[in-house]
């Protein structure tokens, strides 16, 4: 029995037992705890609450993102004793949304949670497309259009959405909902046209083929036609010498027959074609709409770039204010905002430390009304997340506002739960003259943050006494540029416990004072952070002061204060200034974190990015904003040929909206190379969308 879509697997004792359903505790505070009866709804991915409260029996969510077992979210730890452990999980939502922590009545019950709930995520993301042709065949049709997993399910879901009465078949009404939802707009006499036209029983309603039909003639992609029909060279269908043909001279990929073949092997839904070495239009289609088609370049998946340089000749995918879920005034704070941020690739992460209860330090956006969580929390979170995504090195980034007790706390901490992979002394015998590289660092934890005195002192032949008991509280405050003097003249000085000043080796924060200074008398180790305004203007006046800067030492930029909204700036200047650390808040999806994400999603995603050759030359010439003669200057013209788009979103949730859809092709880089365009409009499609050839030329 299959329930929309999702095999109900009724031999697995898991899902049987969602859909039965139980008694949980929900857990919000040490004294709230509060039954509620959950249970899996008949289409599988709905859990239901039952309440009591009048006109308000249940309750319904679904965009689960993962489930955790035990008290592993800061509300199960902080509201809920050791003796529970096995008992508790945890629902992570996708978004914004808060997680849900839970307290089964038994470990295995926790256990069968926890298993099921993790089987239906699993098979909402892997639905195929075979399951929704059990109850409506034609969407075979389909198989080579929706490839993607999310796609089909996002398909079925429509045609599930439009067939009101679930008998497997549309009305005239139920094909225009269901146009609607798959955000195709028709003139109404055009619709019922084409509708009567494929009606062949006159019976008032499509089914199966003559659905087919009627989609078919909605969506037939005559410039596929074209296309494969030039390299299909071999009775009607591509070979593998076809193929090889084609992502050659179209694809610009150096492929070989053998891939070819196994390209063919992958795509091709015809049995008899596949058997022959054939690829159809059907698979043709199917490949060009995997991921393996995008123009993103196979080989850069993985870590293929020399993770041997100094640390510093990398850009290095960090965040501001990690804590943070929401805004930077009263959201809340979370050690899961941590698990997604390093699940992301993020390699540098912020703590903001201060003086808690109990003797245990917290992290918050201080003189806010943000939430508090345990720094012993974070770091445990951390030690946990830190390598699934990513082997090479996370710098923890410290803004210390405790007291010289608590700092021996946040000390205690850090080492006994990070213990050996935590550095702690420099690597190998005698005062380092530069940075490890990623590779020497792979699986450790740096500290970056104030220190006493000089790395030199701990290799003195006698003792060197700190230069300086005192640091500045918080070295956010320390470069603010000039439109912000309150914040200048409120600053104070803190007494940094020595245990916790030994621990930063290779991330000293330091005052800037100009790039001469920094140049004469600050070590390679010793590192500024930068608000974003005053990083901006010197990238802009004095760029290529900045980069040889950056060659030699770590530069840290962070969001103004003003941003408190968790809005960010743009990182592509800072990143032309050879600024390693540009730390963005990534809890806020918009244009820049995309850009973020596009300069990491090379490498393996491993959160590491060598910079180019002249920008890890101290003698070099090079200036984004002149751009002076060098090996950095090509002139390349990009040449785009749009073809088609499809399954374009919807601008907003109306029924009734329907998209304009256009392409916009944005270039980011050094001012010169900045560039967009885009395709004209195509009114009133969103599905079958720019069906077009549209050549668009980039400078």
């Amino acid at each position: 029995m299959k329930r929309n879509g999702i095999e109900r697997m009724e031999g697995d004792p898991d899902l049987q037992f969602l859909l039965q359903g139980g008694d949980l505790l929900k857990v919000l505070s040490p004294s709230w705890k509060k039954t509620r009866h959950l249970k899996l709804q008949e289409d599988c991915k709905t859990i239901w609450r039952e309440s009591k409260k009048t006109f308000k029996s249940s309750q319904t969510f679904d965009s689960i993102s993962a489930v955790r077992l035990g008290r592993q979210s800061e509300g199960l730890k902080k509201n809920t004793g050791e003796h529970v452990e096995g008992r508790c999980f945890t629902i992570v939502f996708k978004g914004r949304r808060k997680n849900l922590d839970l307290i089964a009545s038994s470990e295995e019950e926790a256990g069968c949670w926890v298993r099921g709930l993790e089987k239906l995520i699993s098979s909402l993301v892997n639905l195929s497309a075979n399951q929704a042709k059990d109850q409506y065949p034609f969407t075979n049709i389909w198989v080579p259009i929706w490839n993607e997993s999310h796609s089909k399910i996002w398909i079925f879901s429509c045609l599930s959405k439009a067939d009101k009465n679930k008998d497997s078949k549309l009305s005239q009404q139920e094909m225009k909902n269901f146009l609607q939802l798959l955000n195709i707009g028709l003139d109404d006499d055009y619709a019922e046209m084409l509708f009567k036209k494929c009606d062949k029983s006159r019976s008032g309603y499509l089914a199966g083929a003559e659905i087919e039909h009627f989609y078919n003639l909605l969506t037939h992609r005559e410039e596929i036609d074209v296309i494969y029909g030039e390299y299909a060279k071999t009775t009607g269908f591509m070979n593998a010498g076809n193929l090889v043909e084609f992502l050659m001279k179209e694809q610009r990929e150096k492929v070989t027959l053998a891939d070819a073949q196994k390209i063919i092997e992958k795509y091709e839904p015809d049995e008899q074609a596949k058997g022959k070495g054939l690829l159809s239009k059907d698979g043709f289609l199917m490949y060009l709409l995997d991921p393996e088609a995008m123009v993103f370049n196979p080989d850069h998946k993985e870590v293929y770039q020399d993770m041997k340089q100094p640390l510093n000749h990398y850009f290095i995918s960090s965040s501001h204010n990690t804590y943070l879920m929401e805004d930077q005034l009263k959201g809340p704070s979370s050690t899961e905002a941590y698990v997604r941020a390093l699940l992301k690739g993020c390699r540098c992460v912020e703590l903001d430390c201060w003086d808690g209860s109990d003797n245990e330090p917290v992290i918050y956006h201080g003189y806010t009304l943000t939430s508090k969580i345990l720094f012993k929390d974070v770091i445990k979170t951390i030690k946990e997340y830190a390598f699934k995504k990513s082997d090479y090195p996370v710098i923890l980034s410290l803004e210390n506002h405790c007291s010289v007790e608590q700092q021996s706390v946040m000390a205690q901490h850090m080492s006994s739960i990070l213990g050996s992979a935590l550095v702690t002394t420099p690597l190998g015998d005698g005062m380092p003259a530069n940075f490890p590289s990623p590779e020497e660092l792979k699986g450790r934890f740096l500290i970056k943050g104030k220190r006493l005195n000089k790395l030199e002192a701990s290799f003195a032949d006698v003792t060197e006494e700190a230069d300086n008991s005192d640091v500045t509280e918080e070295e956010e405050s320390s470069n603010e540029a000039d439109d912000e003097p309150e914040k200048k003249s409120n600053k104070k000085n803190l007494k940094l416990a020595k245990e916790l000043s030994d621990m930063v080796i290779y991330c000293k924060s330091v005052h800037f004072n100009g790039f001469e200074d920094a140049r004469k008398n600050q070590s390679f180790y010793e590192m500024s952070s930068f608000k974003e305004g005053k990083a901006v203007k010197l990238a802009e006046e004095s760029a290529n002061a900045y980069i040889r800067h950056n060659v030699e030492k770590l530069s840290r930029i962070y969001p103004a204060g003003s941003r408190t909204d968790s809005s960010n700036y743009n990182p592509v200047p800072l990143w032309n200034a050879g600024c390693q650390i540009v730390a963005l808040n990534f809890q806020t999806g918009c244009t820049e974190l995309d850009i973020n994400q596009g300069r990491f999603l090379i490498n393996g995603k491993g959160g590491y990015v060598l910079k180019p050759a002249y920008m890890r030359d101290s003698a070099t010439e090079f200036d984004p904003i002149t751009l002076t003669q060098g090996d950095w200057l090509q002139h390349k013209t990009l040449h785009i040929m749009v073809i088609s788009g499809q399954q374009l979103p919807k601008v907003n949730m109306k029924k009734s909206s329907i998209v304009d859809p256009l392409v916009k092709v944005q270039i980011y880089g050094v001012p010169d190379d900045v560039a967009e365009k885009e395709t004209s409009a195509i009114p009133n499609n969103g599905t079958c969308g720019l069906r077009l050839f549209s050549h668009l030329t980039v400078w």
